[in-house]
């Protein structure tokens, strides 16, 4: 992916009642405001980078509802890539393809019902991207109580042993595959 450069612009997409605390940016980049930066910095958490201000241009509202209120400071910060890798040995995915890259642990899956990280490649990050799941970011319970504590909105937290993406439908690689009776 590009990498997201100066000068740091953003229209932002109001969908509920107030602008969120994380947002999903570009690239690998994520949104979140002054409050957050703030406070994960306060409290020593780790595996968030750059903290680079973000000037918001415009607040666009998507559902009916009251304007937004005073628009955050924002903050793009880029999660880290940590060695923590995906195991797929006890984790239930399905693969079009073998692992072809023990270090990137590609190619991609068809479905994810559950998954766990192999023992001893997490160094610890608070919030963190794994090898063999770029696309999705972790956290750590310390985040998890972080986020509680501090009401952060627009992080939904969903436990490795229970996070589900089928998109195709296919249901877990152990279970019996429907076909014609």
């Amino acid at each position: 992916m590009r990498e997201w450069l100066l000068p740091y612009r953003v229209n932002l997409e109001l969908y509920g009642q107030g602008l969120a605390d994380f947002i999903e940016g570009p690239g690998y980049n994520v949104l979140i405001t002054e409050r957050f930066a703030e406070a994960f910095r306060a409290e020593g958490l780790t595996g968030l980078l750059g903290f680079h201000p973000v000037e918001v241009v415009r607040v666009k509202r998507k559902r009916k509802g009251p304007k937004p209120g005073a628009v955050p400071r924002y903050f793009t910060v880029t999660v880290c890539f940590s060695r923590a890798a995906v195991d797929d040995g006890r984790s239930r995915l399905r693969r079009f393809a073998p692992v072809t890259c023990p270090e990137c642990r590609t190619p991609g899956r068809d479905s994810i019902h559950g998954f766990t990280l192999e023992p001893g490649t997490w160094q610890g990050e608070d919030v963190f991207r794994p090898r063999g799941l770029q696309g999705c970011i972790l956290v750590s319970e310390r985040f998890a109580e972080f986020v509680k504590r501090h009401g952060l909105t627009n992080v939904k937290l969903t436990p490795i042993e229970e996070y589900i993406w089928d998109p195709r439908r296919m249901g877990p690689p152990d279970a019996p595959q429907a076909g014609p009776t």
